[in-house]
């Protein structure tokens, strides 16, 4: 199973790359993280509409194919981190790829929610994209050492 962080933006600051490293080099290679950016839609002189159809277009080009899509929306389910090293459990048994959609400054666009297989909350909080990265990665590293046995997780 691969595991790929689909964001939109790119250029993002040297304390973003650092973090996100950090847990990235930590995963085993049964789970390996693969961030793809993808350039976020132009605002300037255009509407935001018109900025989220080019995201869209782009994050559904950069999807593998047959993956499990998790699109990280403020309005999603709110899980644990037991409950997501489950999750990494079951789509490890079920094979296949997993992409996690990170949307641009205005979120995604209806279509990639709708195409979604689950609705994640990374946070009730707005965080910065570039954050969410980091705290996304840091959640997946922690799930698998949870089911790997690994005492980096408490209870």
């Amino acid at each position: 199973m691969k595991l790929y962080i689909i964001a939109v933006g790119h250029k993002m600051p040297d304390w973003v790359e650092t973090g996100y490293k950090e847990y990235v080099k930590r995963m085993p290679r049964e789970a390996m993280i693969e961030l793809i950016e993808l350039k976020p839609g132009q605002r300037s002189g255009s509407s935001v509409e018109k900025a989220m159809e080019t995201e869209r277009d782009r994050i559904l080009a950069a999807l593998p194919p047959g993956c499990h899509k998790v699109v990280l929306d403020e309005r999603g389910a709110n899980w644990t981190t037991l409950k997501l090293a489950d999750k990494l459990k079951s789509w490890h048994r079920n094979g296949g790829d997993v992409a996690f959609v990170i949307g641009g400054a205005d979120g995604l666009h209806p279509d990639i929610k709708q195409q979604a297989h689950e609705l994640l909350q990374l946070s009730a909080l707005t965080l910065p994209h570039g954050m969410v990265r980091i705290l996304l990665a840091e959640q997946l590293y922690r799930a698998v050492a949870i089911n790997q046995g690994h005492p980096y997780h408490r209870e």
